[in-house]
């Protein structure tokens, strides 16, 4: 049966407007699937476990008081012994120094000013001597520049020469305690005292922990640590003078101060250098109210290699280390990877925290930044880039058209 005129029409329309229809999904569709950008994929990350380690074991002498630290650690490594403060006989000597320092500062390659010996300084030479007490020679109008009389001083540990800078910096002795005073409680020596500049009474004292602290004052002086990592030096009038620190030179050992006070007081203010995995560690401490010299001797010598020991080099990523994978819908993947090689010396169980942030990618090539590993080690935070391993591309033609739904 022949169409009537109106179907004839109807059809017609049909077919113009689907045409239409055709065209215009067309006109929209394949730009919008062939231009439109991709969605972000999620980095799927892998966090990776750190090496277990056991905690250090220091063994600290028994008697008197010790303690050692790492400079670059806020608190001590280890410490023993009675917590109350000690004589510290000649480790005096350090404190004198730097307080003179304050007043009378001193370049670091510098002799100073010329100091001039009159009779305040012969009968520092005579009383301590009466009090067996050790000293140099001293005569009436000698002269000595100020870092002559420090070596004296820091390296001989001559008590005559201590009280004798102290009195030509600051005027009297009562003047010099009162600088002294005020030093200690600046920085932050709140538990340590001295009533005279060489040591010889045992009134001076300090604990173990404070003479930490002591010790690093000591090497951050340019000139105290210059003298007292020196085994011998020439003083004008008076030979070598020889440095009375047995373990210097040893174990890395390069300073600080002996201390003697009778026949069975000895202290040592120690600092030395270690290399551990290519990092320089500086350990600074005290041992004080020893026996005898080559018994704290010993013992110095020992926990220098147990907190050595204490310390051990881990990876905490590795060039090319994957931190994180990319699995796109079509079928492309990728990694984050290290972009470098990081190792750090860690002290015992420090905590080792690390987090990924890698990045959301779209299209990337290869070695791009994708984002960042964060690390912190104990009290030292850190970060490592993280690159993208391989390129991802996109997807093509006919995959867009046949996935709209992983592009709108």
């Amino acid at each position: 049966m022949p169409l009537t005129q109106r179907q004839t029409f109807r059809r017609r329309r049909i077919v113009v407007f689907s045409g239409i229809a055709v065209v215009l999904a067309t006109a929209f569709y394949l730009p919008m699937t062939l231009l439109a950008p991709l969605d972000e994929i999620a980095a799927s990350v892998a966090i990776p476990s750190m090496p277990q380690r056991a905690a250090p074991a220091l063994e600290l002498p028994a008697y008197g008081a010790s303690a050692i630290a790492a400079i670059d650690r806020p608190e001590v490594l280890a410490h023993a012994g009675s917590e109350d403060a000690l004589p510290i006989a000649s480790i005096t000597k350090v404190i004198t120094a730097l307080v003179v320092l304050e007043a009378k500062p001193l370049g670091a390659n510098e002799p100073g000013p010329t100091i001039t010996f009159g009779p305040a300084d012969l009968d520092y030479y005579y009383t301590q001597q009466a009090a067996y007490g050790l000293v140099w020679p001293v005569a009436n109008g000698q002269q000595l520049s100020q870092r002559d009389v420090m070596n004296v001083v820091l390296l001989a540990s001559a008590n005559n020469y201590a009280q004798s800078l102290a009195l030509w910096a600051y005027g009297s002795e009562d003047a010099f305690v009162a600088a002294a005073a005020t030093w200690l409680t600046t920085n932050g020596l709140e538990n340590t005292t001295l009533v005279e500049a060489s040591g010889i009474k045992e009134a001076n004292q300090s604990t173990a922990l404070d003479l930490t602290k002591l010790a690093q004052l000591a090497i951050e002086s340019p000139v105290v640590a210059a003298i007292v990592s020196t085994p011998s030096t020439e003083v004008s009038g008076l030979g070598t003078v020889n440095n009375r620190n047995q373990l210097l030179g040893i174990d890395g050992v390069d300073g600080i101060k002996t201390g003697t006070l009778g026949d069975a007081w000895a202290c040592l203010l120690f600092s030395t250098d270690v290399v551990i995995g290519g990092e320089t560690k500086t350990f600074v401490g005290a041992v004080v109210g020893g026996p005898d010299h080559p018994t704290i001797a010993a013992a110095i010598r020992a926990l220098i290699e147990d907190a050595t020991a204490g310390y051990t080099e881990i990876t905490l990523a590795t060039a090319g280390e994957e931190f994180a994978e990319y699995d796109t819908p079509w079928g492309d993947e990728a990694n984050a990877i290290a972009s470098a090689t990081v190792k750090r010396v860690v002290w015992g169980e420090d905590e080792i925290t690390v987090t990924v942030d890698a990045d959301p990618v779209r299209l990337t090539n290869a070695g791009e930044s994708a984002g960042v590993i964060h690390i912190r080690v104990g009290t030292e935070s850190l970060d490592v880039p993280l690159e993208y391993s391989d390129e991802i591309d996109d997807p093509g033609l006919w995959w867009r058209l046949t996935n709209p739904h992983g592009i709108f």
